[in-house]
């Protein structure tokens, strides 16, 4: 089983990740430094919260691990 703290790590460095390219497409589309923030914090919050809510729960799930 995987640990809490390596799922937050994976959760963040995933994010950031996301955060790069999110930016990116939103500055791209809107043209607006403030708008382009406020979208990419409140989206990267929820999906750090998701993201770890799932790693967590596969980490329970028995289905695919080899039998020792």
């Amino acid at each position: 089983m995987e640990g809490k703290a390596r799922s937050i790590a994976k959760s963040i460095s995933y994010r950031i990740i996301c955060i790069i390219s999110l930016s990116i497409v939103t500055y791209a589309i809107t043209g607006d430094p403030w708008t382009m923030t406020y979208i990419v914090v409140v989206f990267q919050t929820i999906q750090i919260i998701l993201f770890y809510l799932h790693e967590r729960i596969w980490s329970r799930v028995r289905w695919g691990y080899a039998r020792k």
